[in-house]
This record gives structure tokens, C-alpha cells and sequence, in this order.
């Protein structure tokens, strides 16, 4: 039978082909409202878009990818029914829709397969989806939309399984807006976030966890998209944690989500290590040694302040500033030019906001608001740092809000709640700008909505549309970012100060904010931003936080069963230090500084104003070019170069043995050989020497020979140190 039917569908079609007809549809109206239940009248953006989600056929590698697939064109997971009834409806003359006889309509035929159809066998003759398609055609194939949806409820939200093999059922309700609650699981896609973790059964819509550790399932209905988060234990045996150490509310979210996968903790680190930790993630920069610190006395809260009210710490946070808003001289092909001065004005401003203890939500609202000579004015080069206003609006998003909303550019985003309109909506108010070494409003600025052919209008996002009068636009998008209720702002700031010291951001990647990549520990983020708030959006304040807790001050060496978390604190993670501060260390070991350009002698790699200031040194340790965004991007400089560098560039061979530096003046004192060694392991370990390594070094030194007829094997050990794990991470 179904051969006889694909013989006659082929040959119709090719016939109607010949004889340049199409098939006669009755003409449908674009939209219309009409009253009537789900079970009465097939609704096309609440009935039909979500079946073909879930089915596959609008998603990228289909008919949803930018050009469509065998000439069928979809919006991308339904983000435009209105084009998409078009494309169904009225495109291919009509033929993909039959209504005197449905069965026959292209729509159907092609999925189930009775004419060849790339993408396989996607529905059968008698199931929902089949019921659900013929119906709307035989309705009239029409674009009804019966109601507004407001929000879906997934159930179970979170689900705590007690072993590997555990299966739940899952279930979405939509909520709309005449009040109706209708169960739409039949209708909605749910995708494993890591499928070799958790298998979804689509038909029986049932999600089983065959790995343990936190997963993420998402929910996909029409354009609400919810995760769902399924958690196994690591092991079967109960974790004591009363006994642990609790310094804040940080330590009391992190033990909970440690609890709950029952992995085991890492002890506390002992005060040289936290010295050497602490300082770095503070000031970039190695701590100098202190005998006494071995005892076991310090006041690592003390300590902690001590390096946060220091130089050194608002230049290394300068810096880390000055990478997330891209400072740096260039010209590009676009002549959108940020000058040398233009760059070290901005990352002089900076520097005083953070001496003065300025507000985040200040800075981020004079940067945006910002106008006028940027060579003069910092805050201007913001305008400077990208070529148009598009991509300003990719890099705004991104440094403000965490949020990566690029994707809205040419579409809907598809795992976002962003759609063209916030994106363009808010290029339009950076359309109203020059792209100058002098940033002036500009009335006669505008942005070409790609739907529409026309000037967009402005838009906050996920908002209202300005008013038509509205001049500078950028005001307004000020107080909605810094707005306590934001929720976006604070938690960015939040998130990437959090994973500048501790490794890994409870958001990850850091810019990457949505629905659909929950935080590790929501709770925990929530409080963080709460509270930096609270205290005035002081970047000190919750570095503080942070730093005093004890999952900070946690091992980084793992114990029983935590040795595969990379994400819920129970050590630390090691982190390798940036190209910058590694330049730095290195210098300060071997004790002769490095030159930058025509920088002052001296200058160290954190406090380059600019940086565009040419170095191949730290370009080869894999400094991040500041042309795109720093957060994630891989090094320019692979491993292996890096590695070879250190191993035997002039990094650290020219340098090693130098006349004037380090190992040279202590040669000189006539200081012995194990006694330089010492000074070496202090100066770039924050530590002496164990036995094993003593005994070691014994056999490579003869403390009876003076140090200058040991000067070749000095300086290997010295290259040694310099080049093991436990110098280039911070740990």
C-alpha cells in the first residue's frame, strides 16, 4: 500500500512539474484569533512549532540552519511562525500543503517518508505527531494562535537520585495567558546536556542517569527553554562534613552540593602555601618569604586585607579590568582607532576608580554613558575598542551582563531568551554614536533591523522599546543594568571575581549566562551578588569574601573520592599563572627585569598601560590578544611553543646566569651552593627544600667547592625550578 501511494504521490508530482501547475490551496489568512480549546483547533505557534522542535526539523543541522535544507527554509527552533506558516503554506506554489486531501500534502509525505526525504523516517502513519499534522490541515492549515504562552513548568525541577540506572519521568506544563494550564510533555524536546551521562527515552519522555555527578537535561517548548538538573552521588557512603571548617555563607553552600554527591574534602593548606596562593590571585605578584609564617601564626584574614588595600592590588586588578574591556592601541582596516594615549588614559582611570574604592555599578555607568576626546576622557575608548555598533553590542552584553548575545544578531537566540529585536534594538542606541578618537552623539545614527529593511527602534533588552523621541538611549540602559533587580549585572561581576580565584566560575564559560547553563551553585551566586550589592558593588568586598572562606584555603592535592570534581570545590584547582604574571615571576627570581617597548626600566607586565605595547616574550607565553574577548579564548601560542620557551628560549637562558642578577650576586657573596639553592626555593616557592629533594641536590652540589666553580649546575637547578609545575600554577 504505502508503495502504490509513493508511486502515485512521485508521479503526481513530477506531472504537475511538467505541466507547470501546483496544487490549488484555499488561501489562509496571515493570523487569526479565534476562541475554541487545544483539543478543539490545532494552534500554530502553540501546537504545531513546538512538534517540529521536538522532531527536529527547525534546529540547525535541519531546515532551521541559516539557508535552510532541500530548499525548505525554517526559523531556528520556531523563533519566527509567522515565516514559517509562509514557508509551510504558501512557498514551493503551494505544494507542500493539500487540503482537499491532507495525506497527501508534501509536509507530511517527506517526514514520514513516502516520498525520499534526506533527513529519514521522522514520523510513522499512525502516531500523535501524524494525528496532530493532518488535523491542522484538514482545519485548514491555518495560523491560529489561540493564546499567549507566559512561562513552562518543568517537573521534577531538581531530582536527587540515589544511585547510577535511576529513571524519572518528566514532565512540562505551559501556563498561558487567559489563565489556561495544559500538560505539553508530547509537545516538548528534551536534550541531555552530556549523553553518555543521561539517556532521554523521547517517547516515554523518561530521563535515566547512568553516570554520577550533576547533569543538566533541558526542556524545550516552543521559545521557553528550562533545565533540568539531575544529580547521582559519587559514592554510596555518607560524607561526615560537620566537622568542617565554616568561615561564611560561601563555605556553607559548597559544603551542601559537597554533601549531596558525598565527595570527600581536602584538608586546609598550611600558611606558606596560602601566602603564595592568596598573593598571587591578589597582586599578581610572588609574596616575599617569611621564616616565621612556618610556625603556623598567621592571620590570613589580616594578610588578606594587608594585600587588598595595597599597590600591587589595584594594579593586577587594573589589568584584569584592562583585559575584560579590551585596552589596547590599534588601528584597523575600519580606521575605528584607539590611540596609545587614548589606551593608557582608560587604563588610568580605571587604576584611580579602584584607589578610590569606587562602586562597579558607578564604573559600568560611566563607561557607558561615556562621551567625548577618549585620548582624554578613559571611559570614551570603550567606544573604541570594537568596529561597529553590532559588535559593540556582542562586547557590551558580554563584559555587563555575562550574556552572549551575538546569536540575535541574524536570529532568535536559540538556547536565550534574546531576540532580534533586544539585539538591534540595543546597536540602535550605539548607532547614535561616532567611531572616532572623539565620541560624540549622533542624531543621524542608525541601526537596519534585517527582518524589517528599517531603522530599528530602541530597545532594553528583554524589554520595553524606548519612545520614539528618545535621543541617547544609553542612559536608560544604564539604570536597567546597574538596577538592583538586574539579574544580570551583579552576578557577571560576581561570577568572574569568584573564578579568578578559585579557578572555575560557578557560571562557566564566564560571558555565557542563560537558562540553559545553569551555575553549579545557584544559591551561592545568588548570595554573592546580593551581597556585593549590599556593600556597594565593591570589588573588594567580595574578593574578601571569597578569599577568607575555607574552601579557598582548601588543598589543591585531591583525596579519596575527589580526585574527578573539577566543579564543586572539594580542592582547589590548580591554575596556571597568566603569560603576564609568569613574565613578572620569572624576572623576580632571577632579580633583572624584563623591558616593554620604550616602558620605563623596571615597569612589570601587569601595569602596561597598553596592551598593544609590542613583547614577543609574553606573546609567546600566550598573552591574550585584546582584539576579541580574553574570557575562554584559547592562547594564540600553542602548548608545545610555550613549553619549548621556557624549556630553552632566551626567556629565561639569557637571562639565567646574567651579570648583575640574582644567582650572579649571590655567586659573588660567596654564599654556598645549597645556601642559593634555598634562596631560590623561598624566592620562587615560598618554601625551603624537603629531604627527598635535599638529598637530591646533594648528589648535583658539593657545598666544599666554592659556588662559582659550581656556576653551570647552579643555574640548571635554577632552570629547574623555574620551569617545574608547581612554579608556573598557582596551587
Amino acid at each position: 500500500m504505502k508503495t502504490t501511494f509513493l508511486i502515485f504521490v512521485a508521479f503526481s508530482t513530477c506531472l504537475g512539474a511538467l505541466m507547470g501547475e501546483t496544487s490549488k490551496i484555499t488561501p489562509v489568512p496571515v493570523s487569526e484569533v479565534i476562541s475554541g480549546t487545544p483539543d478543539e483547533t490545532v494552534d500554530f505557534k502553540n501546537d504545531l512549532i513546538p512538534m517540529l522542535t521536538k522532531l527536529g526539523c527547525n534546529a540547525g543541522k535541519c531546515h532551521g540552519s541559516a539557508i535552510g535544507r532541500g530548499d525548505f527554509k525554517l526559523s531556528l527552533y520556531g523563533g519566527t511562525p509567522e515565516a514559517d506558516h509562509e514557508e509551510i503554506v504558501r512557498k514551493l506554489g503551494g505544494r507542500r500543503i493539500n487540503l482537499s486531501d491532507p495525506e497527501s500534502s508534501l509536509i507530511y509525505t517527506k517526514p514520514a517518508e513516502y516520498v525520499e526525504h534526506g533527513g529519514g523516517t521522522v514520523i510513522d502513519a499512525d502516531d500523535e505527531n501524524t494525528r496532530l499534522l493532518i488535523k491542522w490541515i484538514q482545519q485548514g492549515a491555518k495560523n491560529i494562535h489561540l493564546r499567549k504562552l507566559e512561562r513552562i513548568e518543568v517537573k521534577p525541577e531538581r531530582l536527587v537520585a540515589r544511585q547510577i540506572g535511576a529513571q524519572t519521568t518528566l514532565q512540562v506544563l505551559a501556563h498561558y495567558d487567559d489563565g489556561l494550564t495544559r500538560d505539553v510533555t508530547n509537545l516538548t524536546q528534551f536534550v541531555s546536556d552530556d549523553s553518555s551521562a543521561v539517556t532521554i527515552d523521547s517517547n516515554s519522555a523518561t530521563a535515566k542517569v547512568i553516570r554520577p555527578g550533576r547533569h543538566i537535561v533541558i526542556a524545550r517548548y516552543s521559545t521557553e527553554v528550562v533545565p533540568i538538573e539531575l544529580v547521582v552521588p559519587i559514592s554510596e557512603t555518607v560524607v561526615d562534613l560537620s566537622t568542617e571548617q565554616r568561615n561564611n555563607f560561601v563555605d556553607d553552600e559548597i559544603l551542601v552540593a559537597i554533601a549531596e554527591l558525598r565527595l570527600s574534602v581536602s584538608p586546609l593548606v598550611d600558611d606558606p602555601t596560602f601566602i603564595r596562593r592568596i598573593t598571587l590571585d591578589l597582586t599578581g605578584k610572588l609574596p616575599e618569604y617569611n621564616s616565621e609564617t612556618e610556625a603556623g601564626h598567621l592571620n590570613r584574614e589580616a594578610l588578606v586585607d594587608e594585600l587588598l588595600s595595597s599597590k600591587n592590588f589595584v594594579d593586577f586588578y587594573t589589568f584584569k579590568l584592562a583585559k575584560l574591556l579590551r585596552i589596547q592601541s590599534k588601528v584597523d582596516k575600519n580606521l575605528v582607532t584607539t590611540t596609545p594615549k587614548a589606551a593608557r588614559a582608560f587604563h588610568d582611570w580605571l587604576a584611580q576608580q579602584l584607589r578610590d574604592g569606587a562602586g562597579y555599578d558607578q564604573m559600568a555607568r560611566e563607561i557607558i554613558t561615556a562621551t567625548g576626546n577618549s585620548s582624554e576622557y578613559g571611559p570614551a575608548t570603550f567606544y573604541t575598542a570594537v568596529e561597529d555598533a553590532r559588535r559593540q553590542t556582542e562586547f557590551a552584553t558580554e563584559v555587563f551582563m555575562g550574556s552572549r548575545m551575538k546569536c540575535a544578531n541574524c536570529h532568535n537566540h536559540p538556547l536565550d531568551k534574546w531576540t532580534q529585536d533586544d539585539f538591534h534594538g540595543l546597536t540602535a542606541m550605539f548607532s547614535k554614536l561616532t567611531r572616532s578618537q572623539v565620541i560624540r552623539f549622533n542624531p543621524l545614527g542608525k541601526n537596519i533591523h534585517p527582518n524589517t529593511g528599517e531603522a530599528a527602534l530602541m530597545k532594553i533588552p528583554g524589554g520595553d522599546f524606548l519612545p520614539v523621541d528618545t535621543k541617547d538611549g544609553r542612559d536608560v540602559f544604564a539604570d536597567w543594568l546597574t538596577d538592583r533587580n538586574n539579574p544580570y549585572f551583579a552576578k557577571a561581576m560576581v561570577n568572574r571575581l569568584w573564578k579568578s580565584l578559585m579557578g572555575h566560575g560557578l557560571v562557566e564559560p564566564v560571558d555565557d549566562f542563560r537558562s540553559t547553563n545553569p551555575a553549579t551553585h545557584p544559591a551561592l551566586l545568588n548570595q554573592l551578588a546580593e551581597d556585593f550589592m549590599n556593600h556597594g558593588y565593591d570589588i573588594r568586598h567580595t574578593l574578601k569574601v571569597i578569599a577568607t572562606s575555607s574552601a579557598y584555603a582548601r588543598s589543591s592535592i585531591p583525596v579519596g573520592r575527589n580526585q574527578s570534581d573539577n566543579r564543586f570545590y572539594s580542592h582547589m584547582m590548580q591554575k596556571p599563572l597568566e603569560p603576564e604574571v609568569l613574565a613578572d615571576a620569572i624576572s623576580d627570581v632571577l632579580g633583572i627585569a624584563a623591558q616593554y617597548g620604550k616602558e620605563n626600566p623596571g615597569t612589570r607586565a601587569v601595569e602596561l598601560r597598553d596592551g598593544g605595547i609590542r613583547s614577543d616574550a609574553l606573546d609567546i607565553l600566550g598573552r591574550c590578544d585584546r582584539t576579541n574577548s580574553c574570557e575562554g579564548t584559547p592562547s594564540p601560542t600553542s602548548p608545545l611553543a610555550q613549553k619549548l620557551h621556557l624549556f630553552n628560549g632566551e626567556l629565561l637562558n639569557k637571562r639565567l646566569g646574567a651579570e648583575g642578577g640574582r644567582l650572579d650576586q649571590w655567586i659573588r657573596t660567596e654564599k654556598k651552593p645549597m645556601e642559593i639553592v634555598r634562596e631560590f626555593y623561598q624566592a620562587a616557592l615560598n618554601r625551603n627544600p624537603n629531604e627527598k629533594e635535599i638529598q637530591f641536590l646533594s648528589q648535583l652540589l658539593d657545598d666544599q667547592k666554592p659556588s662559582r666553580q659550581q656556576r653551570d649546575a647552579l643555574e640548571d637547578i635554577v632552570w629547574s625550578i623555574l620551569t617545574c609545575r608547581e612554579f608556573i600554577i598557582n596551587h
